[in-house]
């Protein structure tokens, strides 16, 4: 499925599950720009990918969810941002102290993190 259909169907309902290859989806933003401009990519947007990756490889959960890296997320004020799919939550101004805590809380358990939580 089209992530452009995620859109589309996330209104209605429409348990996206069904059609994705991992529960949980998490693109995380390594846009680079020209400075003075602010990226995710400068902003240790790289670094959060690695960090991802081995928070899920600690817990053994590779086979059920994906992180990989992205571009633009069009949030570059709140950077370095990402987002996690199914759901299409979108987090700002993410630490590498915060990867821990997104994985056992909202990947694990469903548990959106509030304090890092992008509203559009």
């Amino acid at each position: 499925m089209e992530w452009s259909l995620c859109w589309f169907l996330l209104p209605l309902g429409i348990d996206l599950t069904k059609f994705m290859k991992y529960k949980k989806h998490v693109f995380i933003c390594n846009n680079q720009k020209v400075a003075p401009k602010k990226s995710c990519g400068e902003a240790h947007g790289n670094e959060l990918v690695d960090a991802f990756k081995a928070a899920l490889a600690e817990r053994g959960l590779l086979k059920e969810m994906r992180a990989q890296r992205t571009g633009c997320l069009d949030a570059c004020a709140f950077g370095p941002t990402l987002v996690v799919y199914p759901e299409g939550t979108y987090y700002g101004n993410v630490q590498l102290s915060d990867v821990a805590e997104i994985v056992d809380s909202h990947l694990v358990n469903d548990q959106p993190v509030e304090r890092l939580k992008l509203d559009f």
